[in-house]
């Protein structure tokens, strides 16, 4: 299971301890997903919308300042669109309204208690977006691992520059 990283096209692949179901619901239910991702009003369907609010602050479980890079995005809403729904199996949408290209999540069961997630984000813009996306997916992937898991997070962002990092040299770049 080797994450793949192009400068259009970002693969990771996660055998995560949860029931196809529990992932799922990670996904898709607003608050889950503001624990280890981005949380915001979602209409769940095609076309429908998925709401991202930046509050990375919120993702460790003790205090952890957020680089100054970063901040200027600090509690930021916007929304993306659905662009394919199969419940408890795949969600894709869009990324920057599609100029980031398109973010893809397929869940695969693995017996009753563990899944195979696979996250594709295509259509990035060159190597700034592939090691940008790379170390934020990774990073975000990170969390989710260890929320299932019911593992301590000591620090978001101490996992993001790990995953950006990995990010970079994956791709030549550092």
């Amino acid at each position: 299971m080797a994450d793949t990283f192009t400068a259009e096209t970002l693969r990771f692949e996660r055998e995560l301890a949860a029931p196809v179901e529990t992932v799922w619901q990670y996904l898709v239910d607003p608050e889950l997903r503001a624990r280890w991702f981005m949380g915001g009003p979602t209409d769940l369907r095609e076309g429908g919308a998925i709401g991202m609010t930046m509050r990375h602050g919120n993702l460790a479980d003790e205090a952890d300042p957020m680089p100054e890079r970063y901040a200027p995005y600090d509690g930021k809403a916007w929304s993306e669109k659905i662009t394919r729904l199969e419940p408890a199996r795949l969600i894709a949408f869009t990324w920057s309204g599609g100029e980031a290209g398109e973010v893809t999540i397929a869940l695969e069961p693995l017996g009753d208690t563990r899944t195979r997630l696979t996250l594709t984000h295509a259509g990035l813009r060159g190597p700034d977006d592939a090691r940008n996306f790379g170390g934020g997916w990774g990073s975000h992937l990170a969390v989710l691992e260890r929320r299932l898991e019911g593992k301590h997070i000591a620090s978001f962002w101490a996992l993001h520059a790990q995953a950006e990092a990995a990010a970079a040299r994956a791709l030549g770049l550092g």
